[in-house]
């Protein structure tokens, strides 16, 4: 008999509760598949690892001395794929990147192209996605990097998770509204904040841009009673809506500058409802590959002298 690495997940579930009907509804199946999977653990073990004598079932002495076994092979099985991905990237030249999307086609073009001009760099793997899932990628170690909008007051997964950081660029976020025909904005705020009815162009949850936003303007913009007329995971799409008139968005000026220099946009609130942004370039936490490890040196030898 060879023994099943998820047997492992099944012996700790009943461990840790003692009780089979329990302990199978954790591992979504029915009590008497679980008990068969229990006992063929411990038919190639040769021995009983639970009392069943006893309610709840109670561990024997190998059965204590397995669990720590247990954990164990369980840590080393996890650590396989990371394991893995770091021999296959020490000879690979390909970045793998997240980006969000604003990001993917305003700043990080013309910022790949500097790099370029001091460091050779390789075939680039790019996901443009919500922050929030590129945040999760590089947790998770399916990317290496990952470009964002960031602020130094507000604290993402990847800053409490202590991947390292580096500031490789600025930005700005504006409150921007459709023109009317004297060029004032459709929906604004006014100087005295008492603006009768103020209509948001709104951040998911989803978004970077809306976390920095709801952090640092969200008590005074729930004081305005503003009502919420769309929300959306992406700065382009709240883009297309303002540009229609539909309401009132902060957007990075990255994004809008050009629109608002042609006077497609026009700047909705006072300056101090604007917000400077820092744009962080993030890396794993783990030792990456030859090819990575130089970009990232690369990176901050370009943001020192800049700064």
């Amino acid at each position: 008999m060879t023994m099943n690495l998820s047997w492992l997940d099944d012996f700790a579930a009943l461990a840790a509760s003692g009780n089979f009907s329990r302990a199978a509804d954790e591992r979504h199946m029915t009590q008497p598949a679980f008990s068969r999977r229990i006992r063929a653990l411990e038919e190639w073990l040769g021995v009983d690892l639970f009392d069943r004598s006893s309610q709840p079932a109670q561990l024997t002495a190998v059965g204590h001395w397995f669990r720590q076994v247990a954990q164990d092979l369980q840590a080393e099985v996890a650590r396989i794929p990371g394991e893995a991905r770091a021999i296959a990237e020490a000879s690979s030249t390909t970045l793998r990147f997240a980006s969000t999307h604003a990001l993917s086609f305003t700043f990080m073009p013309r910022w790949l192209r500097t790099l370029e001009s001091q460091t050779a760099v390789g075939p680039i793997q790019l996901v443009s996605d919500v922050q929030q899932k590129c945040e999760a990628l590089v947790l998770q170690s399916q990317a290496q990097f990952m470009l964002a909008h960031g602020h130094a007051s507000v604290r993402g997964p990847l800053d409490e998770a202590g991947c390292p950081s580096l500031v490789v660029g600025t930005d700005r976020l504006i409150p921007v509204s459709a023109p009317d025909k004297k060029g004032y904005p459709v929906h604004g705020l006014s100087p005295d904040g008492k603006t009768a009815a103020v209509h948001l162009l709104s951040y998911s949850a989803e978004s970077g841009l809306g976390r920095i936003l709801r952090e640092l303007k969200g008590p005074a913009l729930d004081r305005l009673h503003a009502s919420n007329v769309l929300t959306a995971h992406l700065a382009s799409v709240l883009r297309t809506m303002a540009l229609d008139g539909r309401g009132l968005a902060w957007l990075p000026q990255l994004l809008v500058g050009d629109d608002i220099e042609g006077g497609r946009l026009v700047v909705a609130a006072p300056e101090e409802w604007s917000i400077d942004l820092e744009i962080r370039l993030y890396r794993d936490r783990a030792a990456l590959g030859k090819a990575a490890e130089a970009f990232w040196f690369a990176a901050q030898e370009a943001a020192a002298t800049a700064s």
